[in-house]
């Protein structure tokens, strides 16, 4: 790598950490509850919305059924809260959900969950950074036609904090994820406030008329749309299996400080998704999107209104309608906070494909750690995807919403129905009471969890299917088979690469072959160097393309007395690939215990153009002999004066070279072997 390109890498991610300085990058509580909580607490933004967005399809008379609906999110929440405390005490490694479901359940069930999980991580940054956009162009309107590249840049500007390292990233988002929860509790307490003092609260759009294109909906079709609605409340649920995927990221007791923060995320979401639902219901806020099946008509005009704000931003208007500044704080914060929301998915979208990278689901890059000692591989592969999304669907909140939620409750209920039978497992040797007791009280919060997420997800199918839902479900099916395909080849290599008798056996003789085009210093150095290997029989080769040109290049052999013998093969078609080839295989096929060493001179050059003029036959011939049994191929290197230029240059280390130490297997007669011999 040139000076200028590794100057400007140390100036975006600083510089390298060693792996010694690994432990440095654990958490406290209180920079993990940020980091791991930022997706679920800023849910607040949009999940509200969401539900008044799927009530306004029958038109303003099914909007009193708010306060229900938030509800039962506000019980499917504290429920994901309380079973999600006993995984991550029980399994602190970091699989998380796959980990769980691997274990209890078998591997296949474990690609499923993981397969769900990255889905949806991918999912949490188009959506918080779509939604955070939305926000904040209710406080800029300037910004409003240009959402889709603000978008997509704040994905970047997040990619390159999370490549900075975990340490720095969390320092970073720990002070406006905490303002974020302090602002909303002063909207919800001020508002209060004025409640009390008897103050009228009406929002902007109070006043406005809803037009479903569901109108006068009763029976089943009612209860339909209640489930819908229900379902996309369900989106304030995502992120709180990311601390399972982070529990290494704590500082010991591992188990106990993920379950606290965990706890105390369930308590701020509860708190702030009830207090703004309620605002939002209180305030008559409304809020409608076509796309949806609703639309928001203002009656002193008669058009619909397409440029509504969000609901959050909504309420802090009405509230703090005596006092602008908190109305510029909550709406600044809220965009803030959909930004770091996707940090969640920053954190564990790399751990969890790390994680499946080391169980062979997933290529080994993914296991590999930056010099910042981030999963940097992964990092930028869920950037892309994410990129590609809100590219694809113009950052609209309500286009991606649908497809949202699908893969975290299928990693719910997969995870819990685990971990029943952990306990379970456990159960049955236990004899201690006390013990048992606890066992069992976690056993049964487990149950409940995964009977009640396993309803929802029939939910949210049911509901979401035809609104977007179907591509999550083409997306994880296609991402498990691929994650199977990469597992059947990794053990298909091993159980190949496993050592045997016959491999260690030396061949019998080794045939040296010298490729010449002419008579030059490269051509004596690689056949100077062919003698020095001492074959047991040595011989040049050239091809025949034109019949003078090998005439004169025997002559000139033999002029120069060359202490090896030249063959020239015949290539009546001018090629020089083919001759080479059938003529090595014959040698091949003549001893076949015997190895074939062919020695090709190559040029190293300075500059890329340089690469296009020279060593192209050279390239082809070593990528045709390759695959080649009993064929080995050596480049004999000869520098050109403008290599020199390069001489001296640092060189990046690659991929696993060694950022990663090599995992250590036991050898069945003993000793060890390591995964890169």
């Amino acid at each position: 790598m040139s000076k200028v390109p590794d100057l400007a890498k140390r100036l975006i991610l600083g510089r390298a950490l060693s792996s010694a300085q690994q432990h440095e990058q654990l958490l406290k509580k209180r920079v993990a509850l940020p980091i791991f909580a930022s997706d679920a607490l800023s849910s607040v933004a949009y999940a509200p919305q969401e539900i008044l967005l799927a009530l306004a399809a029958a038109g303003l008379v099914t909007y009193h059924y708010t306060p229900w609906v938030a509800a039962a999110v506000v019980v499917i929440l504290l429920t994901v809260v309380a079973s999600y405390r006993q995984n991550v005490r029980a399994y602190q490694s970091g699989g998380g959900d796959f980990e769980v479901a691997t274990t209890n359940l078998g591997g296949n069930w474990g690609v499923v969950v993981a397969s769900a999980l990255l889905v949806d991580y991918v999912m949490t940054v188009a959506v918080s950074v779509s939604s955070g956009v939305e926000n904040l162009g209710a406080l800029l309107k300037f910004m409003q036609p240009h959402e889709v590249a603000v978008a997509i840049g704040i994905v970047v500007l997040l990619t390159i904090g999370n490549l900075r390292g975990l340490k720095e990233a969390g320092v970073a988002f720990a002070i406006p994820t905490y303002l974020f929860m302090f602002s909303i509790v002063v909207m919800l307490l001020w508002g209060l406030g004025r409640l009390v003092l008897g103050t009228h609260l009406d929002a902007e759009t109070a006043h406005y008329q809803i037009h479903g294109d569901e109108t006068g909906v009763a029976g089943f079709a009612l209860v339909f749309l209640l489930l819908r609605a229900f379902s996309s409340g369900c989106a304030a649920l995502t992120g709180v299996e990311a601390i399972s995927n982070g529990v290494p990221a704590f500082r010991k007791p591992k188990g106990e400080n993920a379950a606290k923060t965990l706890l105390a995320l369930g308590i701020v979401a509860m708190t702030m998704f009830g207090g703004v639902t309620a605002f939002a219901y209180i305030t008559h806020a409304k809020f409608a999107s076509p796309d949806q099946g609703s639309h928001l008509i203002n009656p002193a005009t008669g058009k619909e209104v397409t440029d509504a704000d969000p609901v959050i931003a909504q309420v802090a208007h009405t509230v703090f309608s005596n006092f602008e500044v908190g109305f510029g704080l909550v709406t600044t914060m809220t965009a803030l906070i959909l930004f770091l929301a996707a940090n969640t998915a920053f954190n564990g979208f790399p751990v969890l494909a790390s994680v499946l990278a080391q169980n062979r689901y997933l290529p080994r890059q993914l296991h590999t750690r930056g010099d910042r000692l981030a999963f940097s591989n992964g990092i930028i592969i869920l950037a892309t995807m994410a990129g590609l999304l809100i590219y694809a669907y113009d950052a609209s909140v309500s286009r991606l919403i649908p497809l949202y939620t699908v893969g975290v409750f299928v990693s719910f209920t997969v995870s819990q129905v685990g971990m029943v039978r952990h306990w379970n497992r456990l159960l049955a040797t236990e004899t201690d009471p006390a013990q048992r007791r606890r066992m069992g009280t976690s056993r049964t919060i487990n149950a409940f969890g995964a009977t009640l997420t396993g309803i929802v997800l029939v939910v949210v199918l049911l509901t979401k299917f035809l609104l977007g839902a179907y591509i999550v479900c083409i997306a994880m099916p296609l991402l498990f088979l691929l994650m199977r395909a990469i597992r059947r080849h990794y053990d298909r290599v091993a159980e190949e690469l496993v050592p045997s008798g016959e491999d260690v056996a030396l061949p019998a003789r080794n045939h040296a072959i010298v490729l010449v085009s002419k008579i030059h210093k490269p051509t004596l150095r690689a056949l100077a160097y062919a003698r020095a290997t001492r074959p047991s029989s040595l011989e040049a080769v050239t091809v025949a393309v034109d019949a003078e040109e090998s005439a004169r290049l025997q002559q000139e052999w033999d002029a120069l007395d060359m202490p090896v013998p030249l063959k020239i093969l015949d290539s009546p078609y001018r090629e020089i690939t083919r001759p080479v080839l059938a003529y090595v295989k014959s040698v091949r096929r003549r001893s076949p215990r015997d190895v074939v060493t062919v020695f090709i001179p190559e040029y190293v050059v300075g500059h890329w153009w340089e690469q296009l003029l020279h060593n192209q036959s050279a390239l082809r011939l070593k990528g045709r002999l390759l695959f080649q049994p009993g064929v080995m191929v050596t480049s004999v290197a000869w520098q050109l004066h403008s290599s020199d230029r390069l001489k001296g240059r640092l060189e990046p280390p690659g991929p696993g070279a060694s950022r990663r130490p090599p995992r250590v297997e036991a050898r069945p007669s003993g000793g060890s072997v390591s995964d890169r011999e």
